[in-house]
């Protein structure tokens, strides 16, 4: 349990610091290029989930909903973490991954209503939908369990 705490803890820290700086030295929609054509900081608020799902609900409605979904969320990581995590510590390491993940944008959804997203990747005009740290911690923690999963499967076989 203490790797799981720590790694989530790093990515909630990692998250939140970026955020913060974001905040400090960005206006909402600037943007700077650190890559020409490929990637740029750009400051964004995502009153929604991934992509913007909901972003157009009533704010009442949708903070409850993504505030309650974290929090199950929460709640099943912990869970699995306890059943899974002594099978196989990359299981440990993913689901601190995820709950790092979602503990950074719940804290932006409780103090600011969105979740701050600031990285911008894109090719040409065609850009990726702007994310941040927390999302990345997500997103990593996913593929770690995932290929955990499926090579623990295939070694069962």
């Amino acid at each position: 349990m203490i790797r799981f705490f720590v790694i989530m803890l790093l990515v909630v820290i990692c998250d939140q610091l970026s955020k913060l700086w974001i905040l400090q030295n960005f206006a909402l929609y600037d943007s700077t290029v650190i890559i020409p054509g490929f990637f740029n900081l750009t400051f964004l608020r995502n009153t929604g989930a991934a992509f913007g799902i909901l972003a157009g609900q009533p704010a009442l409605w949708r903070q409850v909903f993504f505030i309650t979904l974290a929090m199950v969320a929460l709640v099943v990581i912990i869970f699995m973490q306890r059943k899974l995590g002594p099978q196989n510590s990359w299981f440990t390491v993913s689901l601190g991954f995820i709950s790092g993940g979602a503990i950074g944008n719940l804290i932006d959804r409780v103090a600011y209503g969105s979740v701050i997203d600031f990285l911008d990747f894109y090719v040409t005009t065609h850009h990726w939908p702007a994310f941040n740290v927390a999302d990345s911690g997500i997103t990593v923690g996913v593929a770690i369990f995932l290929i955990t999963q499926f090579l623990e499967e295939r070694d069962k076989e």
